[in-house]
């Protein structure tokens, strides 16, 4: 997409290398210094050259002969890998020199509906929700069979390549427990105590340092994602139990044997992941009393606040889910996002259905 969008602005061929390092034509390039010289070889004298080099991790040492093109005046360079080996973290070890790091998301709402091309929006998200928006997911819409072997099959890869291999962690009964475990918790606070102590009581006694290097595991293949609490009266980040949040809600699905079920978690999840697709840096927040709000969500240094929830038809339920977001005294915007299809506004608290959010263009 980056080159038709380069080769649409008017960049000629010339100017881009492409170089994909699971082709065999390239093999030969898996040694970092010809990969180097390959590059130094192939690139324009007169404009910039525009380098993309797919599933670097392939070449040993590439690290090397990155920095070395960093140095180049006339070099844009763009890297991509598997997170088996550019786990969060690692790169700022490996590469000394200054780069912008996009992780990827599954399809958003948007995205989503394009691609399976259905024109009832609830319908739409109901299949969003329940079978998960990883890309390939859209050709299994009429193939559920098909779908859980393909979401089984990115499932195993991760655990096995991207955690067990990479961190060399040796217990996957114990890796599936925990993953099992935050699945079935989304949105609630978890402590690696809180498992420990589940898994001690079941028969199987595991310390909270084992659990929290689990965690952190999964956390760093990217298929949870921990988010901390934060008082927002002391505008501090507390050190109490944390929550998790799933890649993809399919994912959730398959691990845990369940769809249409838990809906309350499944968008609280879809919400985050929208949040953090958009750009804002997510806490649970705590405003007072026991109080808490969903997701306090800051980006170019505003903050918005978001409740999130299943339907506040009940009196009951829409009062709980005001009284958090009214407890906050500041001015920032506060929204509750539910799947009402109505919209309302409670004293400055703006009521939006989740569909038509996940529609906007932000």
């Amino acid at each position: 997409m980056c080159i038709e969008q380069l080769k649409q602005s008017g960049v000629s061929d010339e100017q881009i290398i492409s170089i994909n390092l699971e082709d065999e034509d390239y093999s030969d390039l898996l040694d970092y210094k010809k990969l180097h010289k390959y590059v130094i070889n192939h690139i324009s004298k007169d404009a910039i050259t525009y380098v993309f080099l797919d599933e670097i991790q392939n070449c040993k040492d590439y690290e090397k002969a990155v920095s070395s093109l960093y140095l180049k005046k006339n070099i844009d360079l763009y890297l991509t890998g598997s997170n088996a080996y550019m786990l969060s973290g690692e790169l700022a070890t490996k590469l000394a020199a200054r780069y912008i790091k996009i992780d990827m998301l599954p399809l958003s709402f948007i995205e989503y509906s394009e691609a399976v091309n259905i024109s009832d929006k609830n319908e739409c998200f109901n299949l969003y929700m329940n079978m998960g928006a990883f890309p390939y997911s859209t050709r299994f819409v009429d193939n559920s069979l098909a779908h859980s072997q393909y979401l089984e099959g990115i499932y195993n890869t991760v655990l096995v390549k991207d955690v067990m291999t990479n961190k060399s962690l040796k217990d996957i009964a114990l890796l599936k427990f925990i993953a099992s475990f935050l699945a079935s918790n989304i949105g609630c606070p978890v402590s690696a105590k809180k498992i420990a102590d589940t898994l001690s009581s079941g028969g199987r006694p595991t310390s909270s340092n084992t659990v929290d290097m689990y965690l952190e595991a999964l956390c760093d293949a990217y298929l949870f994602y921990k988010v901390n609490r934060y008082d927002i009266k002391g505008k501090m980040h507390l050190k109490s139990e944390s929550k998790y949040y799933i890649c993809d809600t399919g994912l959730r699905n398959m691990i845990l044997g369940t769809r249409n079920k838990d809906i309350g978690h499944q968008i609280e999840n879809i919400v985050f992941l929208e949040l953090l697709r958009r750009g804002y840096t997510i806490s649970i927040g705590k405003s007072g009393r026991g109080a808490e709000v969903d997701f306090v969500a800051i980006r170019d240094q505003k903050t918005e606040y978001y409740q999130v929830s299943a339907s506040v038809l009940d009196e009951n339920t829409l009062e709980r889910e005001l009284a958090s977001l009214n407890e906050i005294k500041d001015n920032y915007s506060k929204f509750l996002i539910t799947l009402d299809t109505f919209t309302a506004d409670h004293n400055g608290i703006q009521q939006i259905n989740l569909i038509d959010w996940l529609q906007r263009d932000m």
